[in-house]
């Protein structure tokens, strides 16, 4: 059996928890396993309508009454006290600091092999996993073979299409309660403090208009706020333009920053270093626009436009404001 760890808001899965039951759907069609999943957190039984749409046979929703705050050596202790029961072979997780966390502390229990980051995976007649999966921050496609008792994976984020399965289900939910000492619980979130932020959040943006040095100034960032605010998208940033202090961190886009999927990216004034690229490359279709043909963003980009940002941008924030 496969088991798939899945996050959740309020009985709503993340779409990176989508993402990793699409590749733990794959998995178990090629195996010919059961797929189920496990949810921790109150509000998790609110997921069977929505998992069973993805291919899940039956949701495990943890509950203790300390589990109410995270703590990752519970929530590892549970998904494998869970695993045992239900002879789960493979377990999964969405690619996200959470997911690895969890599943990183599974593998250390278990003594069990885990590869993160994974793009594809192939099962071999030996019943070892073929995989393929970025290292090097995206830098580098690994093609690596896992195999062992008890096999750990997490999707990449952005590469597994969220997609319902060709035969949903009607998945059983039950409880599950784990047996968890105290000592699981010495690191566990205290609280949370989020600033006061407008806008949509990079992650969900359909549209993201990007600025890195070539933009010149903060000020000079206003011609790109224009832009997303008349494409309904948000702002972002490379790591020079933070480095610069023209954009706060939460802004930067990239392999220290943030990863996005938009429809579309419009980079303006990047470079497009391999540390940026990581985070965009889950744009389904990326416009730059840059005064160098050379540059490596235009050489990756779908479509580019070779100018100025300074007069490009504003030409189209008039063009959109007349067409609207």
């Amino acid at each position: 059996m496969i088991l798939a760890l899945v996050e959740h808001d309020g009985g709503a899965p993340e779409e990176t928890s989508l993402e990793g039951l699409a590749m733990a759907r794959e998995l178990a069609a090629a195996e010919g396993q059961p797929l189920e999943a496990v949810a921790v957190g109150d509000e998790a039984d609110a997921l069977g309508d929505e998992l069973g749409e993805h291919g899940v046979e039956a949701v495990h929703c943890v509950a203790h009454d300390r589990l109410e705050r995270y703590a990752p050596d519970a929530w590892a202790e549970s998904v494998i006290q869970l695993a045992s029961e239900r002879e789960a072979e493979t377990i999964t997780a969405p690619g996200t600091d959470r997911g690895r966390e969890v599943l990183a502390r599974v593998g250390a229990s278990l003594d069990a092999p885990m590869a993160t980051n994974c793009l594809a995976v192939d099962v071999a007649d030996d019943g070892a996993y073929e995989l393929r999966r970025n290292r090097w921050g995206g830098s580098l496609i690994e093609h690596a073979r896992l195999e062992g008792e008890h096999k750990l994976l997490t999707a990449a984020e952005h590469e597994f299409p969220i997609e319902p399965a060709a035969s949903p289900t009607e998945p059983s939910v039950s409880t599950f309660e784990p047996d968890l000492e105290d000592d699981l619980f010495a690191v566990q979130v205290d609280r949370v403090e989020t600033g006061d932020e407008e806008g949509i959040p990079l992650g969900e943006a359909r549209v993201v208009v990007g600025g890195g040095r070539g933009v010149g100034s903060a000020e000079d960032y206003d011609q790109l706020e224009d832009l997303a605010e008349l494409l309904g998208g948000t702002v972002g940033a490379s790591r020079a333009a933070v480095n610069e202090g023209w954009r706060p961190h939460d802004d930067q886009v990239g392999q220290t920053g943030a990863k996005i999927s938009p429809d579309i990216y419009i980079a303006c004034g990047i470079s497009g270093a391999v540390q940026h690229m990581v985070g965009c490359k889950g744009a389904d279709t990326l416009l730059a626009i840059n005064t160098d043909p050379e540059a490596a963003i235009v050489q990756k980009a779908d479509w580019a436009v070779i100018g100025d940002l300074h007069e490009v941008v504003p030409e189209l924030n008039e063009a959109l404001r007349d067409a609207a």
